[in-house]
């Protein structure tokens, strides 16, 4: 794989652990799509209710859900983020969220091939969403917000089984 950011792995990690592996995989499917001046970085992945109280506090709004209502919240949920090497130099030093832009020059965007990768493995995308999100993909076995708040409650924390 070219260009692994130790900071993605580190943030897999945090993740259920049902969804480590596959997350893995996709990364390294990404890792090996993408080729040229980009690389994918998780830019999140599980995120605590204070961390995502936060984040819904601020302005302009970057999300319409508040601790415990996100599936960050759960360890089923990963953000991500292109980040550019705008000198050639190996660094990628520049955020982009440039969903329309080939920086490997395959003919495809980039960002594209990143979600069309992350359907093939089942996961949902925020860009399909009526209030887009596109950064946003989530696999959530088919339970709701409120059902994981029940399992969370009843079922010993957030250490339930899925």
């Amino acid at each position: 794989m070219n260009n692994i950011d130790q900071i993605t792995l580190d943030r897999i990690e945090l993740l259920r652990v049902s969804l480590k592996q596959e997350a893995k995989d996709i990364y390294r499917d990404i890792c090996k799509a993408l080729n040229g001046r980009a690389i994918c970085r998780f830019a999140h992945t599980y995120r605590s209710n204070k961390e995502q109280d936060l984040l819904y506090a601020k302005r302009p709004k970057v999300t319409n859900a508040r601790g415990g209502e996100s599936y960050h919240n759960y360890g089923l949920a990963i953000d991500i983020v292109l980040l550019k090497d705008k000198n050639g130099d190996g660094t990628f030093e520049s955020a982009s969220w440039e969903t329309n832009v080939d920086f490997d020059g395959d003919g495809v965007a980039d960002w594209q091939e990143i979600v069309k990768i992350f359907k093939s493995y089942g996961w949902e995308w925020g860009g399909d969403w009526k209030f887009t999100d596109m950064p946003h993909f989530q696999k959530t076995y088919g339970l709701s917000i409120k059902q994981l708040q029940f399992k969370t409650k009843n079922l010993g924390g957030s250490n339930f089984l899925i």
